[in-house]
């Protein structure tokens, strides 16, 4: 029997990164977990099925509330891990994880959610966000990791990222091409409701983080005297408490059943963020609802324009209000949705990992698009275009770019 290993960075809550690990446990049944801080009552039912392994990460003080804290010396516990009886090495990567090292003989695939975004893209809104000592110390720790993540990924024999956009920025970071194997998202979990069910307001749903941009959709309700609701816990919290006006309701972290009682009965989700990929725009069409979301990074390859959502191409509150006012004309059919939504079920993620891991394992070529090609923003014609056109665009070859 194949000897298998799955590597994620840390295992403190089922956000979309542990739904990918929940999935690979299912497909590799027998696999070893390792990861460097574990809360066994924070993970679901099938990841609790594995042996565990942490690395010393997890020994030392309070590195379940701090564990962002050690990050600079996530590398070397990561390096200290034995992981020499595996066969099959796989890493879940958006904090560290694909910097292990295997035995000669074993295989590495790195499911890549993004490259860390501290470090590269996202690196100036964290450092921005520092002050004192943190902020002293962020770039020569940063330059450092960034050393070793490129460094590292080297030992990977083959990358699988979660969207074009993040394949993208493997080409970028490490100069290596990718796999394109959107996540798994539980469509089968919502289902919609009749259209006399639908209710009179807006959704937002998410960690409410500062990236994520949810102040644009509160100042923009505001602003119109719409209503809004906002499902989500995260630092922003009690900044955005104090913003929303009188027609926006935060309700904080709910229950499952509560965030799908809202996403089949709101009239659309609103998704002001750019992600690496957005599961979040995937469960409102799989309930059946439109998505209202900026126009670039992973929404542009689940939300159809002009079919199942609307883009707007520029992070402001002006921007957004003309696509909410845009989407009050637009006529839409929630048959358009579940079909899309249906393209992104855990299903599909397991068959094309299959896939993926056979042709690595029998040492075949293995950059495939499973993505069947992005549905992708266009550049504004003026601040704040609303897209008119769905059109799919070809994605290159990831090959062709290597030269």
């Amino acid at each position: 029997m194949m000897r298998v290993a799955l590597v994620h960075y840390w295992l403190l809550g089922m956000r979309g990164g542990e739904k990918v690990l929940e999935a690979l446990c299912e497909l590799f049944p027998q696999a070893d977990i390792y990861t460097h801080v574990y809360d066994k009552t924070s993970v679901s039912p099938v990841i609790k099925r594995h042996k565990v392994t942490t690395s010393f990460i997890d020994r030392l003080p309070y590195s379940r509330k701090y564990y962002q804290k050690y990050l600079p010396l996530m590398p070397m516990a990561l390096e200290h891990l034995d992981l020499g009886d595996y066969d099959l090495v796989i890493s879940s990567e958006s904090g560290p994880a694909k910097g292990i090292i295997p035995n000669s003989s074993a295989v590495h695939i790195c499911y890549c959610h993004s490259p860390m975004r501290y470090l590269w893209n996202m690196y100036r809104q964290y450092h921005d966000g520092t002050s004192g000592l943190t902020r002293l110390m962020m770039p020569p720790l940063a330059h450092y990791l960034r050393t070793w993540d490129v460094t590292t990924a080297q030992r990977v024999d083959a990358f699988a990222a979660n969207s074009h956009t993040v394949a993208a920025r493997i080409r970028r970071y490490y100069r290596r091409p990718s796999t394109i194997i959107h996540p798994p998202v539980d469509t089968v979990g919502f289902q919609p409701v009749p259209s006399s069910e639908i209710g009179d307001y807006y959704l937002m749903a998410g960690e409410l983080v500062a990236y994520k941009r949810p102040d644009i959709a509160i100042e923009a309700f505001n602003r119109m005297k719409a209503k809004l609701v906002v499902i989500g816990k995260g630092e922003e919290l009690r900044r955005l408490t104090a913003l929303a006006g009188p027609t926006v309701t935060l309700m904080g972290a709910q229950p499952f059943e509560v965030l799908k009682h809202h996403y089949a009965r709101c009239k659309a989700l609103i998704f002001p963020g750019e992600e690496d990929f957005g599961i979040v725009p995937v469960e409102a069409m799989a309930s059946g609802r439109p998505v209202i979301a900026f126009g670039r990074g992973g929404a542009t390859e689940t939300v159809v324009h002009d079919k199942t959502g609307l883009f707007f191409d520029e992070q402001s509150v002006e921007c957004l209000i003309d696509a909410v006012e845009a989407f009050e004309r637009w006529s839409f059919n929630p048959a358009d949705a579940l079909q899309r939504a249906s393209l992104f079920a855990a299903g599909q993620f397991k068959q094309n990992f299959s896939a993926l891991v056979d042709s690595v394992m029998q040492g075949e070529p293995h950059v495939y698009d499973h993505a069947g090609g992005p549905v992708t923003g266009q550049d504004a014609g003026h601040a704040c275009k609303i897209q008119a056109s769905s059109g799919v665009e070809p994605w290159p070859d990831p090959l062709s770019l290597m030269h």
